[in-house]
């Protein structure tokens, strides 16, 4: 039997595996690592007496091969030449527009299914039809595989999902024109789906989903400030930490602990309850007097097990307490998940509901500091202002849903053409704002142009029609002195110009 220290090693590694694959989306993989993590945290107890039966452990081995084999498939079939991805490689105009998500579409109604089919295409999303008996045997997994249950049984339903799911081990499932009731949502989700859709359920919602599915961004790594002033302690907790991918920043002196939250801007504080000259609750009241910081979960470290004590650390700003020792994967666990929902937080204040894309507040104040920045360093900043042609024309003869559609289309191609160092707002209505560093006016112009032509020619489906929208856009670029209103002020006068120009064109002003 190892020692217990190595099976803790193991099962702390072992659970983050299963938070990376459910991060990257790969659900089917999570699904088989949550199962033998599961059954690892189940014998914590067990290890740490050195009671595991052989034939547990025979077990366990067992189903370590079993993920380990999948994985590999996973990646032998869905590997490509490194030729391939380097000529994938952004360049410096656009993105390369060359389809990087797959999606499946099993059923035997196919043709209800092909103007959603039509309008993933427009978004880099290559989508494919089957016919349930003829989905091909040997083919690299798609992003998404969507199963069309219209006409079938529960059972019948589920045994699809299960099949799918053997077959897909990394996919996300998604089931359409499914019942919606509490059990049979149980069901499709214990057999493998990720995602149901009943029946009535607008194609365009389901567009929506499989879009952000297949639109994740990469999210920087969680950071945490470990005030603790024991330095073996502190160690220790950043080892742990450490071995879930989680950035980490020790402060043995509560009185620097402002210093530390402005400079290493943590997610979350493990905050030590007793310290010399200062408790835990004290340094967070201390933090909790700066605006910044007002919201920045704190989880309290203690071996005190008082319950009166846990009450009041809470009641003075903390969020949740640990008793030392503590067992590392929960420990872990409870950082992640306070996190998760701290930054989901600042996301819905930061971005705006309908596209995802950041809100009017947020947007000016990032063009504020990429007006200092660019100041600071003598570079290029140019400032679009884009707005949807005629839109108030197409919420009346069409209805406010697909002018609804229209704006996430925009936010959409948007968010996928444009440079990673480029940032985009929705700055009100069907107006956005798009702040691009180290541009010039021209370079700007050539970018949104390109989008521009692209959207103009994406088909949107109501009933057994179609109709398309365009957009304007005016372009601004810094100048000295720099002022963020100017650039706006400009950006809208070019917009203005466009719009008189006849609109569906992008006009700059230097």
């Amino acid at each position: 039997m190892p020692s217990f220290e190595l099976f803790v090693e193991f099962a702390v590694c072992l659970s983050s595996f299963s938070e990376f694959l459910q991060g990257k989306g790969l659900s089917g993989l999570y699904r088989m690592s949550h199962r033998l993590e599961q059954e690892v945290l189940a014998l914590f107890d067990d290890a740490d007496r050195h009671q595991i039966a052989p034939g547990t452990l025979d077990g366990l081995r067992s189903q370590i091969e079993g993920l380990t084999e999948r994985v590999i498939q996973f990646i032998g079939s869905n590997s490509r030449p490194i030729e391939h991805r380097r000529a994938r490689h952004e360049t410096e105009i656009s993105s390369d527009l060359t389809p990087t998500h797959r999606v499946w579409v099993v059923g035997n109604m196919a043709s209800q299914w092909r103007a959603l089919m039509t309008q993933l295409e427009y978004f880099s999303i290559r989508a494919e039809a089957y016919p349930w008996q003829r989905v091909p045997p040997n083919a690299e997994e798609p992003t998404i595989v969507l199963l069309d249950t219209q006409g079938m049984t529960l059972d019948e339903a589920c045994e699809h999902i299960k099949a799918t799911r053997t077959r897909f081990a990394a996919s996300k499932l998604i089931a359409a024109k499914f019942l919606t009731d509490f059990n049979s949502l149980k069901a499709a989700l214990k057999a493998g789906c990720d995602f149901c859709f009943a029946v009535a359920t607008p194609q365009a919602v389901i567009l929506a989903k499989i879009i952000e599915l297949c639109s994740n961004e990469e999210e920087p790594p969680y950071r945490v400030l470990v005030v603790e002033d024991s330095l073996t302690a502190s160690k220790s907790i950043q080892r742990t930490l450490s071995q879930s991918g989680i950035e980490s920043l020790a402060v043995t002196n509560p009185a620097e602990v402002l210093t530390g939250l402005r400079s290493f801007q943590p997610d979350l504080i493990l905050m030590d309850m007793y310290m010399p000259d200062c408790t835990g609750v004290e340094a967070t009241r201390v933090i909790r007097q700066h605006a910044e910081f007002l919201s920045t979960p704190v989880i309290y470290l203690s071996g005190d097990g008082d319950m009166a004590l846990q009450v009041d650390a809470m009641r003075m700003g903390g969020d949740h307490f640990l008793t030392k020792p503590f067992n590392p994967v929960f420990l872990n666990a409870v950082v992640k998940s306070k996190i998760e929902r701290y930054r989901a937080l600042r996301r819905s204040m930061l971005h705006d509901g309908l596209t995802g894309l950041l809100n009017h507040r947020t947007v000016k104040e990032r063009l504020a500091a990429a007006v200092n920045a660019a100041s600071a360093t003598k570079g290029q900043l140019a400032v679009a202002m884009i707005d949807i042609d005629h839109f108030k024309a197409v919420n009346d003869k069409y209805g406010h849903p697909m002018g609804d559609q229209v704006i996430r289309s925009l936010a959409w191609i948007l968010k996928q053409r444009l440079r990673k160092t480029d940032l985009v707002g929705r700055y009100g209505g069907e107006e956005f704002l798009v702040i691009l560093p180290g541009s010039s006016a021209d370079q700007a112009f050539e970018r949104l142009d390109l989008i521009r032509r692209d959207f103009s020619l994406i088909q949107y489906a109501l009933g057994d029609t179609w109709f398309d929208a365009t957009f304007s856009a005016g372009v601004s670029q810094l100048s000295v002195p720099a002022n963020a209103e100017a650039l706006i002020k400009e950006a809208d006068e070019a917009l203005y110009d466009a719009k008189n120009s006849g609109r569906n064109c992008v006009i700059t002003r230097v």
